[in-house]
């Protein structure tokens, strides 16, 4: 399966998180997500996020300024 890819470069937070929440609503369980920004706030608001929806925070990673967050949908309840 692909991983769908979300650019919230140069937006502010919570944008990047609730472009995500979004998009992962319509994803099937085990689905990945991909999120690239830039506000250094993603950080913990993605952590937070995925404690709270259930949704893993796969891997992070950070380059030249660019924050990359890749999540797997949570399995279905």
């Amino acid at each position: 399966m692909k991983e769908r890819v979300i650019d919230a470069q140069f937006q502010k937070s919570p944008l990047p998180v609730l472009r995500a929440a979004r998009m992962l609503r319509g994803m099937a369980a085990g689905s990945r997500l991909r999120i690239l920004a830039t506000d250094p706030g993603a950080v913990a608001d993605f952590r937070d996020f995925c404690k709270t929806t259930g949704h893993a925070l796969v891997a992070t990673s950070e380059s030249a300024g660019v924050f990359s967050f890749s999540l797997k949908v949570k399995p279905a309840q």
